[in-house]
């Protein structure tokens, strides 16, 4: 008799390893705790949560699956749409402080270096310029930008064409 599939087969060890450090972590009995670091490490590898990976995580964990839902969708630090999977994932400050400091300049830069918008990737699925980001808490750092939840603060063109033009 073949052996019925669990949804958390879908991990890859890598994926387990990284969840099960996360796990050892908590009491049996707040395992949900490490749900944001095991949502990370399966964005990680395939640079977006699918429903799939999202139910894999929510079995392997042992918690509702509207649990993982619930959490994938409030933080803007997960993608969950494949359009949008690529190797970088850049947020652009928008808001007031970044703003008066050139955000909408650098904004624009990065657009015609890429040859994209906002919630486009590049053809070859190395970036993703996500919708802007309302506030990344840099303020007197302005403008600044995540590129995969790295903060590059102080920018100018030449310092982004630096960064992105250094990301294999």
């Amino acid at each position: 008799m073949t052996e019925l599939k669990r949804k958390s087969d879908l991990l890859s060890h890598h994926e387990r390893e990284e969840i099960d450090s996360w796990l050892q972590r908590y009491p049996a009995d707040k395992r949900q705790s490490a749900l944001l670091a095991a949502l990370r490490a399966v964005m990680h590898e395939d640079h977006y949560l699918s429903v799939e990976k999202m139910d894999a995580v929510a079995d392997y964990i042992g918690i509702p699956e509207i649990a993982v839902y619930e959490v994938a969708s409030f933080y803007s630090m997960f993608e969950m749409d494949k359009k949008s999977a690529a190797k970088y994932s850049i947020s652009v400050c928008s808001n007031v402080s970044c703003m008066l400091c050139g955000s909408d300049n650098i904004l624009e830069h990065i657009e015609n270096k890429l040859g994209i918008k906002l919630g486009e990737a590049t053809s070859n699925g190395k970036f993703f310029l996500k919708v802007e980001e309302e506030c990344l808490a840099a303020c007197s750092s302005a403008p600044m930008m995540q590129v995969n939840h790295v903060y590059h603060t102080h920018l100018t063109p030449a310092k982004v064409d630096e960064i992105l033009d250094g990301l294999e």
